[in-house]
């Protein structure tokens, strides 16, 4: 979702290149004739849905990486080296189309209004789906969420070796759940906002109760961005109503090294976004992930604060971005738009109470699993 710079400084510049352009790009650096290109949304990269007068027409995601990101070669490596182990296990990841030259990306430049910019470019096949955040969600729904949360990160922890996998350790990256107390920095970006309080209180409570317990949690690599946006789905059965299987995992851009905990808390957080009865939400996440990867008490008792630490980054850091690219306000406060409401109805009811409603509908799922 984000870079590692773009909270420290303004160094970081979102491509703005033109269809044709991104047209020429592909022609240039893969050898592929565009027949048709459109924009996609993105945070601070620019993407393009991409289809070529190949045979069977195939189609791409091109994707070029913020002159911030781009300076990090090593790091944009593991990421789409961990999307194509993570496609060869059977998860529905992209794979990047090779170069001209054979490799899995390319440093090009292009000009800005202040100059000549490198950006590192790829060519990802383009899945097909619908974003979780186009659908109704079901119990069933966030159960399978839950349950390819565990499964990426296990995978990811378990199995992926490649050289590029240390860039991983991301010490200052602001959207690792252990760099919340970073917020304070960027929290000016709020205002006088009547919601700046509860997010201060988020903060705090997060300095004193989970960053003491983060030796005790299991640690593994983070997708780190299971949104509603980045996970695609597919009806799985014309029988079966409302039933849905993933079909796309995308934007790998915030992985790092982490704690399995984080990546069920990451999920809850934005699956509660777009639901109408958000605090049900994490006991069918929650039951997902401990399908294959059951909490401790630890990783339980900070599962609360680390949710609401989630809310504070995504809200916070989308205030300062959009401070700093108005033109793109209105994809980068997606998330605001019910996430102050949910954040206050968590902390207006409270932890105790939240936590009951988590664990008592994770708790059912052991007498009556999902088909």
């Amino acid at each position: 979702m984000s870079s590692e710079n773009d909270c420290q400084s303004q160094t970081l510049t979102k491509p703005a290149l033109g269809e044709r352009e991104a047209a020429e790009l592909v022609d240039r650096v893969f050898g592929l004739k565009v027949s048709w290109i459109r924009p996609l949304p993105s945070y601070d990269d620019q993407n393009f849905h991409v289809c070529v007068s190949a045979e069977g027409a195939d189609e791409y995601v091109l994707k070029i990486t913020n002159s911030g990101d781009s300076q990090e070669p090593d790091l944009i490596e593991a990421q789409t080296q961990a999307m194509m182990f993570l496609s060869a296990e059977g998860f529905p990841s992209a794979t990047p189309c090779l170069t001209k030259a054979g490799t899995i990306m390319s440093l090009e430049s292009a000009e800005t209004g202040s100059g000549s910019k490198k950006y590192m470019v790829r060519l990802l096949t383009y899945l097909p789906g619908t974003p979780v955040a186009k659908i109704t969600t079901n119990a069933q729904i966030l159960y399978e969420v839950g349950r390819l949360a565990a499964s990426v990160d296990k995978a990811l922890s378990e199995k992926f070796q490649h050289p590029s996998v240390k860039s991983l350790h991301r010490g200052q990256f602001i959207w690792n759940l252990a760099n919340v107390p970073l917020l304070d920095q960027y929290i000016y970006a709020l205002g006088q906002n009547k919601y700046r309080a509860v997010v201060e209180q988020v903060i705090e409570q997060f300095k004193g109760k989970v960053i003491p317990k983060l030796s005790s949690f299991r640690a593994c690599i983070n997708h780190g961005d299971l949104n509603d946006h980045n996970i695609l789905v597919d009806s799985s059965s014309a029988s079966l109503e409302n039933q849905y299987r993933v079909s796309g995992i995308l934007d790998f851009s915030d992985m790092s090294y982490g704690y399995y905990v984080f990546e069920v808390a990451i999920a809850i957080m934005y699956m509660m976004i777009e639901s109408p009865d958000p605090l049900s939400v994490g006991g069918h996440v929650l039951a997902g992930f401990e399908s294959v990867l059951p909490l401790t008490a630890e990783e339980r008792g900070a599962l609360f604060l680390l949710v609401s630490g989630r809310f504070a980054q995504s809200l916070v850091i989308a205030a300062h971005t959009a401070l700093l690219y108005p033109e793109n306000k209105e994809y980068l406060t997606i998330t605001a738009k019910t996430g102050w409401k949910h954040l206050m109805t968590m902390f207006k009811v409270g932890q105790e109470a939240v936590e009951k409603t988590w664990f008592e509908t994770a708790q059912a799922y052991t007498h009556h699993a999902p088909a």
